[in-house]
């Protein structure tokens, strides 16, 4: 009977979890297409959307995690900024792509692991720890590039540009399918791993998590690490596809990103985290500008909207979770353990 129980209650939580998402971004595209028809009846608008949401959407993934462990990285977009640094420079001065590549995936790697020990073990606010390293990268950054731009646009006759950034059947942006790989990767990492359950008994309460034998200190460096290498990766993404960088590479993502995370439903308050609504979110945060231009609005009712769409998801959100029982994965996953072992001391 308790097996029973057990299974239900695990299955009922993941079928709904993305579920309020969805329904904003149909109903969003549905709107879009009734108002714009002539953009967004084509082919071509969402040809642009897969070319441009993968970056934010590969640095919107990563964040998940930091707030599902109830953390905050507002680093990215200085990670963002000195790796593209580091891909640009490397390129330039040798003329080889991949050394370049593994160089700007390290980097931002060491930048992820430096936050990780200042919120780990220095004890740090995550908030205070990654704003410094936000101000301190981005400033080493322009300093290194005289705070100009660089031009590469002979990357574009190299293998590496059309691995990461070609048009797969004349249509399919290549960026997109390395972005849903990173999702793929992340949703069996969250939901069907000790990694993710560590992640979310952490947001939760940590010192249960503690209690449960889980080593606070490492995960949170390995979450900032996690996150510092899906930064630099995105950064090589948007360096490729434009084939030029720029000192303020980045800086525009720390809001977008931001937002279509609490847009997908992860909690701000850590324990909840959902891969497949931070897809969703990304990709309405995304698509609201454009939607709103060729809708014959100005653009500056973007940020009007995006708050808008916010507030909605995170209202259906809390509705749909209250009519779930709106416990957390912490709390359900240890319930699922306490009945595994009232079971067993019965047996």
């Amino acid at each position: 009977m308790a097996k029973t129980e057990i299974k239900s209650v695990k299955t009922g939580f993941s079928s709904i979890e993305a579920l309020p998402i969805i329904i904003v971004y149909v109903a969003l595209i549905g709107t879009f297409m009734f108002t714009a028809p002539g953009t967004f009846l084509k082919y071509r608008i969402y040809q642009a959307f897969l070319s441009t949401v993968p970056p934010p959407l590969i640095l919107a993934l990563g964040l998940t995690l930091i707030v599902a462990a109830g953390e905050i990285d507002l680093s990215f977009p200085a990670i963002i900024t000195f790796s593209g640094f580091v891909y640009a420079f490397l390129f330039t001065k040798t003329g080889m792509t991949w050394l370049p590549f593994i160089a700007a995936i390290a980097s931002g790697i060491v930048v992820g692991f430096v936050n990780g020990i200042l919120v780990a073990k220095v004890g740090m606010p995550s908030i205070i720890a990654t704003l410094g390293s936000q101000f301190f990268w981005s400033g080493l950054t322009v300093i290194l590039s005289g705070g100009l731009a660089w031009n590469i646009r002979a990357i574009r006759e190299e293998f590496i540009h059309r691995l990461f950034t070609a048009r797969i059947g004349g249509f399919l942006p290549a960026q997109a399918l390395w972005a849903l790989a990173v999702a793929v990767v992340l949703w069996f990492i969250l939901n069907r791993h000790r990694f993710g359950e560590h992640t979310l008994f952490i947001g939760d309460n940590m010192s249960v998590a503690q209690v449960l034998g889980v080593n606070v200190q490492r995960m949170k460096i390995k979450l900032f690490t996690l996150m510092g290498g899906l930064s630099a990766f995105a950064a090589v993404l948007l360096t490729l596809e434009m084939s030029t960088y720029w000192t303020t590479q980045g800086s525009g993502y720390l809001l977008i990103v931001m937002a279509s995370v609490f847009i997908g439903g992860t909690s701000i308050f850590g324990g909840e985290g959902t891969i497949i609504g931070t897809v969703f979110g990304a990709f309405i945060v995304g698509s609201i500008e454009a939607g709103i231009v060729a809708s014959g609005l100005g653009g500056f009712w973007t940020r009007l909207v995006v708050g808008l769409v916010l507030i909605v998801a995170v209202i259906l959100n809390i509705v749909i979770t209250r009519g779930g029982g709106g416990e957390s994965k912490l709390r359900k996953s240890v319930f699922v353990k306490g009945l595994k072992k009232e079971t067993a001391g019965e047996e």
